[in-house]
């Protein structure tokens, strides 16, 4: 049985940044299994752990030594490696010097490519211990850090200085130099309340050291958990429950080592401002969890969290208060000032604001969107008038104090000033929802209006960005054209917006007034959409192969091309479906071997065999049957009944020759190939199916 310990491997830092601690643990965990994997020691469980001041690992169970193993050497080419009197050649004298072997260990490879001579060693494997520290360091090299820094004397880089590091293998030391810091079994607590540096004479005892006697709780879902559990038990004091965001959680999980709750207060009058004002301000700027009653209304009390498990919370809490009175004091006096205006009186001074230097100011877009949505509310019979306001209002929020001080209110706070002021609900909810989704598998708009406010808007960033010469390349997408394309997407599909996504993109081109090639861009944007198009459907179940079996007929409507999806997708179960898709294939292959123009038609008395009569008559009651159900864009339907030309198709290609000697009868034989190709393409290339 293979010898095995554990390991535990603690990188102890100053203060980690928050947002990016849990990224950090989980990135050392994965670049220290690939290490390890690379090594030939991959069968070890991984634990990781994470404070603000620590990352740390504990490997349970890795082998002692890597497995030995037999490798093979490729030489030169055997017509290369002697000379004509028998002796090596000069390649083959390196390459048995490379791997100090002697010609009698020779053996000969057979390849397709010819045969080459060759060495099989047994290479015995190495010590765990002495691959561990560059396993480490090159782990902690390749971390996700966009700036590190240096400290002190030395050259070591982190993205914080570091103050100690622990490695241990079963109850040793390996001893080694890791980021200018020796390594050692000694660990630091808490910063406050522990009682001094702990000893750790095993792996297996770093989690409940750093507990017992260090005050820290080293892992972080166990930290997060007690975090989560802390806050509700708080809130519950005043009725409430704690409004707990993700990600939030996650920050403020990576900022404590030993989280202690603290209940604080707001005055009451502050919750006269809108809800998303003061949850933003306590929750993303303060790093706050709000509280709510039982019925979703905010309540004037907000939880924090403590690092110190203090004797004079109540200071803390004071402190707290005194933090983001004067914040909410700044939001409740942005409130009062920016009603005093309206938002139409706001609409003109959005010249002044530079949306891209080649596609004009804000206002400029402004008109181009109104444009589009009016476009865009006419194809769907919707009503204009509601379009046209509320994109005219739309960007006026982005002038007010509100929206200066806190940016990712930016349309939230125009629904809000449009209600003050008296706007219909609709254009008051399409302003605030032109920015949805806002993240992927987030909500779409739900009124009429804002569904295409929101469609109009992306149509026009996309269009203009990409006429401007600007197309995302690589990680780079600064104006976020991913996800407008992915939002235009989605309510298209989702909310059954069944338009011609060409003439749409045509209509916001034709806006642009600065020199550019409208065709081709109208061609990258389409291309850039249905390339987010494939990642959409294949997150959602769809094959490859169905997707390019649509793709290949481009239907204009994304509502369409669902249809057309769903249909191959159902069109694949059917136990015809394998034999057609062949056919399909084979007919394809023989248009296009044909070198000559086909046309998709039959001279009846040109027949000559009973395979390729039957095949006619099929196909002709096929495409009668089959009309009905492709006016009504029942593709299910269709391929369903295309699905019974199977036995005919595969009679046809038993029993009749196509490429035959007469021209006459070749030509009528790829016509009614071509007549069987067209039905299926009505609906999608079958041929791109795979097995």
């Amino acid at each position: 049985m293979t010898e095995s310990r554990d390991v535990l491997f603690e990188l102890g830092t100053e203060e980690l940044p928050p947002k990016s601690l849990l990224t950090l643990s989980l990135a050392l965990q994965s670049q220290v299994e690939s290490g390890l994997k690379k090594a030939g020691l991959a069968d070890a469980v991984i634990q990781p752990y994470a404070t603000p001041r620590r990352l740390a690992l504990v490997i349970q169970g890795l082998a002692v030594a890597q497995p030995d193993q037999e490798i093979e050497r490729r030489g030169p080419a055997a017509n290369a490696a002697f000379q004509p009197d028998g002796s090596p050649s000069k390649a083959l004298a390196g390459f048995l010097r490379s791997c100090n072997a002697t010609a009698e260990q020779l053996l000969t490879l057979e390849t397709d490519k010819g045969a080459w001579v060759a060495i099989r060693q047994n290479v015995k494997g190495g010590q765990t211990a002495d691959l561990l520290p560059d396993i480490f360091r090159q782990a902690l090299a390749a971390l996700p850090i966009a700036k590190r820094m240096r400290w002190g004397d030395g050259t070591a880089e982190f993205v914080r200085p570091v103050h100690w590091v622990v490695l241990l293998f079963g109850n040793e030391v390996i001893e080694a130099e890791i980021l200018g810091i020796a390594t050692g079994r000694i660990t630091r607590g808490h910063r406050f309340h522990s009682t001094g540096p702990i000893t750790l004479n095993a792996p297996d005892e770093y989690a409940g050291k750093l507990l017992n006697e260090g005050h820290v709780l080293a892992d972080f879902e166990t930290r997060k958990q007690k975090v989560r559990t802390l806050a509700e038990a708080a809130a519950a004091k005043v009725n409430g429950h704690a409004v707990i965001d993700a990600d939030l959680l996650d920050e403020v999980t990576a900022l404590v080592e030993w989280p202690v709750p603290v209940l604080g207060g707001i005055e009451a009058r502050y919750l006269e401002l809108p809800a998303e004002v003061l949850i933003t301000t306590i929750q993303n700027n303060q790093k706050y969890f709000p509280v709510k009653d039982a019925r979703g209304r905010l309540l004037p009390h907000f939880i924090t969290f403590s690092n110190l498990d203090s004797t004079r919370l109540e200071t803390v809490r004071e402190g707290n208060e005194r933090v983001v009175r004067p914040r909410l004091t700044d939001a409740e006096f942005f409130w009062n000032l920016d009603r005093k205006r309206t938002l139409e009186s706001r609409v003109e001074e959005l010249a002044q604001v530079t949306f891209q230097k080649t596609l004009g100011s804000l206002l400029d877009k402004t008109g181009r969107v109104r444009s589009l949505a009016l476009a865009i509310a006419d194809k769907l019979g919707q009503d204009g008038a509601l379009a046209d306001r509320a994109a005219m209002l739309a960007k006026a929020d982005l002038l007010t104090s509100m929206v200066g001080e806190f940016p990712e209110l930016q349309g939230t706070m125009g629904r809000y000033y449009a209600l003050a002021e008296g706007e219909p609900v609709e254009i008051a909810e399409a302003i605030e929802e032109q920015y949805l989704p806002k993240v992927s598998g987030g909500p779409l708009p739900r009124t009429n209006t804002g569904l295409i406010l929101a469609l109009a808007e992306k149509l026009d960033t996309l269009t203009g960005i990409f006429s401007a010469g600007l197309i995302p390349t690589g990680d780079k997408d600064p104006y976020a054209l991913r996800r407008a394309a992915l939002g235009a997407i989605r309510i298209f599909i989702e909310a059954d917006l069944d338009l011609n996504v060409p003439e749409l993109l045509d209509a916001a081109l034709a806006q642009f007034k600065h020199p550019f090639d409208a065709i081709k861009t109208r061609e990258l944007v389409h291309t850039f959409m249905l390339e987010r198009l494939r990642g959409y459907s294949l997150d959602r179940g769809y094959r490859p192969d169905e997707f390019e079996a649509v793709l290949a007929v481009w239907p204009a409507s994304l509502v369409d091309f669902e249809r057309r999806l769903q249909a191959v997708q159902e069109f694949r179960r059917l136990p015809e479906a394998e034999s057609l898709a062949a056919a399909n294939k084979r007919i394809r292959n023989i248009l296009k071997k044909a070198g000559e123009d086909v046309v998709a038609n039959v001279d009846d008395a040109a027949l000559v065999e009973p395979a390729e009569k039957a095949l006619l008559e099929a196909a002709r009651k096929a495409r009668e049957s089959i009309l009905p159900s492709l006016q009504q864009r029942d593709y299910t339907a269709t391929l369903q009944r295309l699905a019974q030309l199977r036995e005919p198709v595969d009679g046809f290609f038993d029993g009749v020759m196509v490429m035959v000697e007469d021209p006459d009868l070749r030509r009528n034989r790829l016509g009614l190939l071509g007549i069987i190709e067209g039905l299926f393409l009505d609906i999608a290339d079958i041929s791109k199916l795979q097995n």
